[in-house]
């Protein structure tokens, strides 16, 4: 019979232009000043196209691994809150840079633990929904709906 752990997947690859964007960034000074392949709103439409792919991978293999209580789990619609695919992409990012050393490796899980805190404070009542699959658009929608526009706050500073 064999041995569970070696039947344990590995962590999702980044994409390979994404990897090649990160190896330009440590080589190419002309590239040195590009944004940080974590940066989902900087990155340019071509290195941005095969991240929602990669970042669902990323969510299923932590569902698969760590997500032992229903409330650990990353929701489905996970795309549809954006802070938590800004967060998603840092943690996977972070994963890749505390391998090499088994303290940095310790350290990410409880970087990983406090990324659950705050899915858990995102979400709010919604998590239940949405992993249920049943997203509902942004709860505070209407205590943002109240903000000024951009066009208000130029007129009104105008006017001070």
């Amino acid at each position: 019979m064999t041995h569970p752990l070696l039947s344990y997947e590995p962590f999702p690859e980044p994409p390979a232009p994404i990897l090649d964007y990160i190896a330009a960034r440590s080589a190419d000074p002309s590239v040195a000043g590009g944004p940080a392949p974590w940066d989902l709103g900087a990155l340019t439409p071509e290195l941005a196209a095969p991240m929602p792919a990669w970042l669902d991978a990323v969510c299923r293999w932590l569902n698969s691994r760590y997500a032992w209580q229903p409330h650990d789990v990353i929701p489905p619609c996970w795309a549809k809150h954006e802070g938590l695919a800004y967060e998603i992409v840092a943690l996977a990012f972070a994963r890749a840079d505390a391998l090499p050393d088994a303290g940095s490796a310790v350290l990410w899980h409880e970087q990983y633990g406090r990324f659950l805190i705050r899915i858990q404070k995102a979400l709010g009542r919604s998590g239940d929904e949405c992993r249920a699959g049943r997203h509902e658009d942004r709860p505070s929608r209407f205590q943002l709906a109240v903000w000024p526009t951009q066009e208000m706050n130029s007129e009104q500073q105008d006017h001070d």
